[in-house]
């Protein structure tokens, strides 16, 4: 890996993309990556396929209806 901070930034921004699912971003980024001579990581997975969770969210609590 690099020492290359933009080169970490770029690498940061794209996993938050690939899990959001913006393949037109993430192709984006791989360039720019390219461009700085770092090679875009092979995460097994399309770049527009989110990650998908293997269990929902804990601590989650449904409001209680209000009344009037």
């Amino acid at each position: 890996m690099s020492d290359d901070p933009m080169v970490a930034a770029l690498l940061r921004e794209r996993e938050v993309l690939v899990q959001r699912g913006l393949a037109d971003r993430v192709a984006q980024v791989d360039e720019q990556l390219r461009l700085r001579g770092a090679t875009p990581p092979d995460d097994g997975r399309p770049a527009g396929k989110p990650a998908t969770r293997s269990a929902p969210p804990k601590g989650r609590r449904t409001r209680a209806a209000e009344t009037a």
